[in-house]
């Protein structure tokens, strides 16, 4: 007996079987998420992030390098989204399958659904066999479809692609994840034996850009199963690798997906988002011991998430600080203007903690003369800067998967009301005042020293 395990075909016998399923007993996968106090993970590196925000709840040696195996593919999903979005291609055109996507296609040691070279597949096809089923062939013929006939070109998209999304550590050599060495020397990028490399960290961001970006990536990678060209002759059954669906094995509440990822150099990996009460979670590990254990480990993660974290209103909208109601305007008809926040700040804060986020405001440079203060005109409502909640506790701040400071643990700060520029008339009087207001007060002091 065989079992695919993403990208690659593992043997695996009726006692294994057995043992998964008791590893599920064990690991306790119920809907109810137990207190984690103290967290340990035994995979080489983890991630656990807030789906929203990006921020980090939790990281263990989550900058080493490994390879991600088909987690690889959530690149290759997200630019075919961004293809379907700026209308390059659409997903009911039909695509033909090259000899390179032909012959991966049809080895059955890889995760695949074999392909006609003599058929065209729609892109929705492929894309789906790709995301529920981790097939390889598709992968490809998507990338080629997107890469204008190439997968190499593909490739130099995914790694231009990481560099935007403020991943700094990735190397794409392929568009599934797969070793070179498998794809039989085509069109592959470096040497024979390369493979994919990248962080769990630069993996989480991935997952969160594409949820963020293309949330709907949700509804395919969250079948549990669904037939590959079915009432045909080629018709298969493609049965989704994340097993902790609602409805599978390990089957947890709320995730809806994401990808996970096997080679024999990447071992089991796995990244998963899950959502609950309005709060989404997404955690990455990499290269686990074992295919149950990356499922118990995710338990573990999403667990100590959910049962030790609360979202919390932190800021309201119309927030002003005490001390900073308004700031001084140079050149306006009024020489200072009323701030506040422009939205709410919600965010995941660990259980007691919401007591240790404190406000600080930052202003935009490009608001500001030398001396600090803001430039007239003003319209109302105009951004001039935001409030970041700094953390003053005692645990460990991992901040945020980007630290590029765009919503993140913050809101916009706003102006109240509009300012226009004085005229030179108002100006020249007003530095007449400052003028003789000086004259003023030298000849009062003047007289003081007669009496």
């Amino acid at each position: 007996m065989s079992v695919l395990f993403g990208n690659k075909l593992r043997g695996f016998t009726f006692s294994a079987v057995m043992v998964s399923m008791l590893s599920a007993s064990v690991f306790g996968y119920s809907e109810k998420a137990s207190a984690a106090p103290e967290l340990k993970t035994k995979s080489e590196t983890a991630i656990l992030v807030d789906g929203d925000t990006g921020k980090i709840l939790y990281e263990n040696k989550a900058d080493q390098v490994l390879p991600p195996a088909s987690m690889s593919k959530m690149m290759t999903e997200y630019l075919v989204n961004e293809a379907i979005k700026k209308g390059k291609i659409q997903w009911d055109q039909k695509t033909a399958i090259s000899d390179y996507a032909h012959k991966i296609s049809q080895n059955r040691d890889l995760s695949n659904v074999p392909l006609r070279s003599d058929y065209k597949y729609s892109v929705k096809e492929l894309y789906e066999a790709m995301a529920i089923y981790s097939a390889n062939g598709a992968s490809i013929a998507l990338a080629e479809l997107v890469g204008d006939g190439k997968e190499s070109k593909f490739v130099g998209m995914m790694n231009d692609k990481a560099k935007k999304m403020g991943i700094k550590d990735a190397r794409f050599v392929n568009s599934t994840g797969l070793n070179n060495n498998d794809l039989q020397g085509y069109d592959s990028v470096g040497s024979k034996t390369d493979e994919n490399k990248m962080s769990a960290k630069s993996v989480g961001i991935l997952a969160f850009k594409l949820i963020s970006d293309y949330p709907e990536v949700l509804d395919t990678a969250s079948i549990p199963s669904k037939w590959f060209r079915p009432g045909t002759d080629d018709k298969i059954m493609m049965k989704n690798w994340n097993w902790m669906l609602p409805s599978l094995v390990y089957g947890y509440k709320g995730v809806d997906g994401l990808k996970t990822g096997t080679t024999d150099n990447a071992g089991y990996s796995f990244a998963a988002t899950a959502k609950r009460d309005g709060t989404r979670l997404i955690s990455v590990l990499m290269k686990s011991n074992s295919y149950a254990g990356r499922f118990g480990e995710t338990k573990q993660l999403l667990d100590y998430g959910f049962s030790n974290y609360t979202k919390e209103t932190l800021l309201p909208k119309g927030y002003q600080l005490k001390k900073q109601k308004s700031l001084p305007v140079i050149q306006g008809k009024e020489k200072e203007v009323g701030i506040a926040t422009q939205e709410p700040v919600s965010m995941l804060v660990k259980n007691g903690e919401k007591q240790n986020y404190k406000p600080v405001l930052v202003i935009d440079k490009k608001h500001l003369d030398k001396d600090g203060k803001l430039k007239a005109p003003l319209k109302k409502g105009e951004t001039i800067g935001h409030i970041q909640l700094k953390y003053t506790g005692k645990d460990a701040d991992h901040g945020y998967l980007l630290n590029d400071g765009s919503g993140k643990g913050q809101a916009s700060v706003v102006t109240t009301k509009a300012v226009e520029k004085a005229n030179w008339f108002v100006l020249a009087m007003r530095g007449t005042g400052h003028f003789f207001g000086g004259v003023w007060d030298s000849a009062v002091d003047t007289v003081k020293g007669w009496f």
